[in-house]
C-alpha cells in the first residue's frame, strides 16, 4: 500500500517537463500542483494533537485552512478555464467549500478536479497515520482501492521476488495515491479474463508506457512497465504519455479514471 514521495513525483514531473516539448506545459502545471499537495499534506501531518478520524465531514474545520494553497497554485500556473474556476472556488464561504469537498468525498467523480487534488494529500495523511475512512460508502472490490475503495488511475508491473521472470502487476488508486496488487490478465474495470478480450496497445515513443484495454468492456487504463525503466513515477509517466490517452479515445476507449489534467 506504499506510494512514491511528494518529492519523487515532483522531480519526475519537472525531468519529464524537460525532456518534452508536447507535454511540457501539462507537466509544468503538474510539478507546481505536486508542490501544492506536498505543502497540504506537510500542514496537516505537523498538526499537533490532531490526526485526522476518517470522518472528512469532521475533519474540515482543519482539512478546508489549506484549500487556498491549491487554489493560489491552480490560479497563478493553470490553463485559463481552471484559473478561472479557481478564482471563483476563492470566494466561496466555508459550507460552500464543505460541500464540494463532502460531495467528492462521498460520490466521486474524477471530472471534480479541484476535490479530488485537494483531497489526495487528506487521503494520503489518513493512510499513513492509521486512520481508516468510514464515511465512504462506495462498492467494495478487488478492482477498487482495499483503503479507500477509489478507482485505479494507473497500473505498473514491477519484479517483488528476485526469482520472478516477469513483473507483478499493481494499481494506483486516483484518490489517496496507495497502490495494491491485482492479477496480471484480467480488465480493471470489468473484471474479463479472457486474452481473446484483451488488448495491449505501446509505441516505441513510450516503451514503458501501454494502454490496457479490454473489448468486452471498452475501458482502459494506462499501464508502466518499471521491469523496463525502473526510475519511472507511474503517476507522472502515466500523465506525460498523454498521446496514448488520444489514441485510446480514437478507437473507442473510455478510461476507467481520468487523471488531474483530465486526461
Amino acid at each position: 500500500m506504499t506510494s512514491e514521495s511528494w518529492d519523487t513525483r515532483i522531480h519526475r514531473a519537472e525531468e519529464l517537463a524537460r525532456k518534452s516539448e508536447t507535454t511540457r506545459e501539462i507537466l509544468t502545471f503538474y510539478a507546481k500542483l505536486l508542490k501544492s499537495q506536498k505543502e497540504v499534506d506537510e500542514f496537516l501531518s505537523s498538526r499537533r494533537g490532531w490526526l485526522p478520524s476518517g470522518s472528512l465531514a469532521e475533519d474540515l474545520s482543519v482539512v478546508r485552512e489549506c484549500f487556498p494553497v491549491v487554489l493560489r497554485t491552480v490560479e497563478a500556473n493553470g490553463p485559463g478555464p481552471l484559473a478561472e474556476e479557481a478564482r471563483i472556488l476563492m470566494t466561496l464561504d466555508n459550507s460552500a467549500v464543505d460541500d464540494l469537498l463532502l460531495e467528492y468525498w462521498r460520490n466521486p467523480s474524477d471530472a471534480q478536479f479541484f476535490a479530488k487534488a485537494f483531497l489526495q494529500p487528506y487521503a494520503r495523511w489518513l493512510a499513513e497515520s492509521g486512520g481508516r475512512p468510514f464515511d465512504r460508502n462506495l462498492e467494495s472490490n478487488e478492482r477498487r482501492c482495499p483503503f479507500c475503495r477509489g478507482m485505479p488511475q494507473v497500473s505498473f508491473l514491477k519484479i517483488r521476488e528476485p526469482t520472478s521472470e516477469s513483473g507483478n502487476r499493481s494499481l494506483v488508486c486516483g484518490t489517496c495515491t496507495n497502490n495494491w496488487s491485482f492479477r496480471r490478465v484480467a480488465c480493471v474495470y470489468c473484471d474479463e479474463e479472457r486474452p481473446t478480450k484483451l488488448g495491449y496497445f505501446h509505441t516505441p515513443e513510450y516503451d514503458h508506457m501501454r494502454i490496457e484495454a479490454c473489448d468486452t468492456c471498452k475501458h482502459y487504463i494506462k499501464g508502466v512497465d518499471l521491469t523496463k525503466l525502473g526510475f519511472a513515477v507511474p503517476l507522472v509517466d502515466e500523465l506525460a504519455a498523454a498521446a496514448l490517452d488520444v489514441w485510446a479515445h480514437e478507437h473507442g476507449y473510455t478510461k476507467i479514471e481520468l487523471n488531474l489534467v483530465g486526461l
